[in-house]
């Protein structure tokens, strides 16, 4: 049979106790400190992973997946290949925007007073610092977007017409999957 041997617990000594506690105290501090560090400053924009090329400016209409939160850690909004005007969105928005990258991942601290302000909107209460992640995908000019809609019209149209062919597209050919008419006979 083993025994054990016991090892008598030492009293605390006097100001040892409050040593603990000042240790203590002092490292949820440091904690927190790194954890408050992690985030980029209000108004500032952390590059979690870099993109390539030139940045959107407000003229611009840019692509995006994003999460919005609130102070609290709640998600007020989130987006998947989001399409928005630069000038239709929240001033500390497009200055985040304007600091990316197409391709890159970043997350922004935006304060009240470069979003909703002190009036609030939807779930975002008055005075809310708010956090988004955010990953631009693609920009393009108001110019470009309306160059390229302009031909989607016209291409409509010229499917829409059937170019005179009987469905055939221009120069003859038929799309896939058509049947095309037998010609008109004299």
């Amino acid at each position: 049979m083993t025994e054990i041997t016991r090892v008598p617990l030492q009293p605390i000594g006097k100001g040892s106790l409050t040593k603990l506690w000042l240790g203590i105290a002092a490292s949820v501090a440091l904690a927190g400190g790194l954890a408050w560090a992690a985030m980029p400053p209000l108004g500032a924009v952390k590059t979690v992973k870099a993109g390539e090329g030139p940045s959107p400016t407000v003229a611009d209409v840019v692509l995006i997946n994003y999460t919005g939160h609130l102070p609290s850690g709640k998600v007020f909004d989130k987006g998947e290949s989001a399409v928005f005007p630069l000038d239709g969105v929240v001033p500390g928005f497009v200055q985040a925007l304007a600091q990316m990258q197409k391709g890159g991942s970043y997350k922004v601290r935006i304060p009240a007073a470069l979003g909703y302000g002190d009036k609030g909107a939807g779930e975002v209460p008055p005075n809310a610092d708010l956090t988004f992640e955010i990953d631009l995908l693609d920009f393009k000019s108001r110019a470009e977007i309306e160059q390229q809609q302009r031909m989607m019209e016209q291409l409509r149209a010229l499917q829409g017409a059937g170019g005179g062919h009987g469905g055939a597209m221009p120069g003859g050919a038929v799309p896939e999957g058509a049947v095309p008419e037998a010609p008109p006979q004299p």
